[in-house]
């Protein structure tokens, strides 16, 4: 197809050559936020790898009772209502990685951000949340913790 053929087709479905323009700018400013946002999507794969060299903090921010219906090994309960990167819990782990978790990966997203805007130097979000680890057949720990 030649560059004339492009332009004459566009010509003729202006409302599909916009959408399609305004797509492409869409996808391309989300990954370069993603870039510069400062916290890191990780896999589940990632984040055991994490866990076992850096000896990440995780932080479980799902309901008490989802929580204590399985979480990860290792990882606190924090109650969203009651996340606060000046807590006691996370004071001492500035400098160390913090990884949040969710059941989705929705609210730990969020709190990734917040956690980056407290001065962590190394956040972390578990992509697709305890339902991607549970996915990806790692274990869960029933109970409190």
């Amino acid at each position: 197809m030649s560059l004339e053929e492009l332009l004459a087709f566009a010509g003729r479905h202006l409302y599909l050559s916009l959408g399609f323009a305004g797509l492409t700018v869409a996808i391309v400013y989300t990954e370069i936020a993603r870039l510069f946002r400062g916290y890191k999507a990780l896999r589940p794969a990632e984040l055991t790898a994490l866990i076992n060299r850096d000896n990440a903090l995780v932080i479980d921010l799902s309901a008490s009772t989802e929580f204590e219906k399985g979480h990860i090994p290792g990882s606190r309960s924090v109650q969203p209502s009651q996340f606060d990167p000046e807590s006691k819990l996370l004071a001492n782990a500035k400098a160390l990685p913090v990884v949040a978790v969710c059941r989705t990966g929705q609210a730990s997203a969020d709190a990734a951000k917040r956690l980056k805007k407290a001065g962590f130097e190394q956040v972390y979000w578990l992509d697709g949340g305890i339902q991607a680890w549970q996915q990806a057949e790692l274990p869960l720990i029933k109970g409190r913790g």
